[in-house]
């Protein structure tokens, strides 16, 4: 008798995303899940503990029971109001990640790729993986601009609070006098469009260029027209990308990283709009707030948003930034928290 080979049907492919999607929501749900059980468990406890006030042998448990329960159900309701906030679902999206020097000549070129490195290796210790979409060298080191598509969990939920303006003072190694200077970088965070929800490019719109591509990548990136630059004609908005080896490669990131543009300048406007109502701790996010120093001389990091001030700088600059990123998140969230708790009076 023959076998027929085995192989998915068409229906198991949207089967296969039902899957994972419930799968996802499951892995959501269980912590909160969880934790509910616990309190509800904790408010049984502490009842059984008052009945057991009325016999003197018993009572002072009891009492010790009801305050280590109170105790711990107080803490269960933080965590579960925590929980339960509203969730950005651009949350658990890869991120494209745009530094480009500012102010300062070649320090800020140098400083943005000291933010480049920081970035990487701080993708590293999170298990994400790191693709430069395309870079513009500065001659002395460094960038003009760079742009990474960091790809892993929750990617755009841990550094969406990177974009904006990064100050540093230090002494450049060209400084012969030692004195301190200022330069500063700006950095974008933009989460990688859903292909079913991404921004409709018109062709009409666009114009591609084709150029030779700079920088390294041996003989044959020199020797073709391989770098493909896209703008788009209504906004100015320009993308472009050199980092592969062929033309029809280059263009499909290209396309990527302006439809993330595009679809973050659409973020940008509706911030500001609220931002006329309300002005978040956090900030919109634009270019130009100035959101943290790097001050070397004192081995100080310090982001101005949330006062958070470190003394461990050449760790953050070695990819430390759990502790920044932990405090940026708690920040948002106690923020969420109040505005509920104003909604609710």
């Amino acid at each position: 008798m023959m076998l027929k080979a085995c192989c998915p049907s068409q229906t198991s492919w949207p089967m296969m995303t039902a899957f994972r999607a419930l799968s996802k929501e499951h892995a959501d749900l269980t912590p909160t899940a969880g934790r509910l059980a616990r309190y509800i468990q904790i408010e049984r406890d502490i009842a059984s503990a008052q009945e057991m006030l009325q016999d003197v042998d018993m009572a002072e448990l009891a009492r010790e029971e009801i305050a280590s329960g109170e105790n711990e159900k107080t803490q269960l309701e933080n965590e579960l109001q925590r929980l339960l906030l509203p969730k950005d679902p651009d949350d658990e999206r890869a991120a494209f990640v745009e530094i480009r020097a500012g102010t300062g000549g070649d320090e800020s070129a140098l400083f943005a790729g000291d933010l480049c490195r920081m970035y990487t290796r701080y993708a590293a210790t999170q298990g994400w993986r790191v693709e430069i979409m395309s870079e513009s060298p500065s001659e002395v080191g460094g960038y003009k601009e760079v742009v990474l598509r960091i790809e892993g969990e929750r990617v755009y939920g841990k550094l969406k609070f990177e974009s904006g303006g990064h100050r540093v003072q230090r002494v450049p190694t060209t400084e012969t006098q030692g004195r301190i200077h200022t330069s500063a970088c700006t950095v974008a965070v933009m989460p990688e469009p859903d292909e079913h929800q991404a921004i409709t490019l018109n062709p009409a719109d666009l114009r591609i260029d084709t150029f030779r591509a700079s920088g390294a990548g041996g003989q044959h990136i020199n020797k073709t027209d391989s770098a493909v630059r896209v703008v788009h004609l209504p906004t100015g908005l320009v993308a472009e990308c050199q980092d592969g080896r062929s033309q029809h490669s280059n263009k499909a990131k290209a396309l990527q990283v302006l439809q993330a543009r595009l679809q973050e300048k659409e973020r940008s406007e509706r911030a500001a709009l609220e931002a006329a109502t309300r002005k978040g701790l956090i900030g919109s996010g634009d270019r130009s707030d100035r959101i943290r120093t790097y001050n070397f001389p004192q081995g100080r990091m310090t982001d101005h948003r949330i006062n958070l001030t470190l003394y461990k700088l050449l760790f953050i600059m070695e990819g430390d930034l759990s502790e920044t990123v932990q405090a940026l998140l708690h920040a948002q969230e106690e923020e969420q928290l109040k505005e509920l708790e104003l909604g609710a009076v």
